[in-house]
């Protein structure tokens, strides 16, 4: 296994830097922000394991003056790719949704994450799918540590005695409890996964009229940089352009529904079509398409996350061998 992902902070307005690993066509390389103000620290998101927290912090101590400590950990979802290393913040107040944690029910634990990657038959697509994509984690013996705080709407919290965190509940939309950060004074924003850059999203609850509206929520704030869940740092023209793709992608789904064509099939459409081929990760149309058929279906139950994946991974496995 192997887990390096950067150990390089990247300066993006003042008293913000982003930890953004080149994570462009796998799973679980999300981004992090940290925000300073003298020897007082704010941590958007975490890593996913204790090995990728470590990294982050090592690359933080080189922009941090000495002493300096992280008070406050927000999360923007509950995907652990984001909060799975909250309790290596120790002592921070860690920030979420209220909503939050009814997604975080259907997350799977670490331990039983990893035996699931690394359990599973790489002879099937499931399993090769989990070990190409999520192997090169360990998620053994991580300890998930909840928010301590939870809030509904909005919520402003202060780092430090200049800047203000401006938090945003967008959800449901990528999760059921999403939140967006937005630093006035340095017109910044983070996204959280309502946004990515460069490769196909991923969605979990949807709908995508959902994770549209908190794409033009974002946008009204009239932010200069805008920072993805994953993918590199951008501005306000590329979200535009991200718009406009679920857009296009939410027009397909419901006119294939309309159609009468079932899930497997529509994602098998929307593949052949290749609209976006700029993007990466094309297997995921399963996943958006699931969920968009479970909301037009008006289909209430838990979604099973599982079965989601492993359709992606059939066409992953199907379009590898069509190469």
């Amino acid at each position: 296994m192997t887990e390096h992902a950067t150990t390089h902070l990247t300066r993006i307005a003042d008293g913000v830097h982003v930890w953004a690993p080149d994570g462009a066509g796998t799973w679980g390389l999300a981004n992090c922000v940290l925000v300073s103000s003298g020897t007082r620290a704010a941590l958007v998101d975490t890593p996913y394991t204790t090995a990728l927290a470590e990294q982050l912090l090592t690359a933080a101590r080189r922009v941090l003056p000495t002493g300096a400590t992280f008070d406050t950990v927000i999360n923007t979802h509950a995907n652990g790719d984001h909060c799975y290393s909250n309790a290596f913040f120790t002592g921070a107040e860690i920030i979420a949704t209220e909503s939050c944690r009814e997604h975080a029910c259907f997350e799977p634990a670490p331990d039983l994450l990893h035996q699931l990657v690394h359990g599973s038959d790489p002879g099937q697509p499931l399993g090769r799918y989990l070990r190409r994509h999520f192997g090169r984690y360990d998620y053994r013996g991580i300890q998930l540590a909840p928010p301590t705080r939870t809030f509904t709407a909005e919520l402003t919290v202060h780092p430090g005695d200049e800047d203000e965190l401006h938090l945003i509940e967008v959800g449901p939309a990528h999760t059921a409890g999403d939140l967006i950060v937005h630093l006035p004074r340095q017109r910044v924003v983070c996204t959280g996964d309502v946004f990515f850059a460069g490769d196909h999203p991923v969605h979990w609850a949807g709908p995508l009229e959902r994770v549209m509206d908190a794409c033009r929520r974002i946008l009204d704030l009239r932010p200069q940089t805008v920072v993805p869940g994953h993918g590199p740092v951008v501005g306000p023209a590329a979200l535009r352009e991200h718009l406009d793709y679920l857009a296009d992608l939410r027009g397909r789904i419901h006119t294939l529904h309309a159609r009468g064509l079932d899930e497997r099939k529509a994602t098998s459409e929307l593949l052949r079509e290749n609209r976006h081929p700029h993007l990466g990760l094309p297997e995921r149309l399963a996943i958006l398409t699931a969920v968009e058929y479970r909301h037009l279906g008006g289909v209430t139950e838990p979604p099973d996350l599982l079965a989601f994946m492993a359709e992606a991974a059939r066409h992953a496995q199907e379009a590898e061998q069509a190469r």
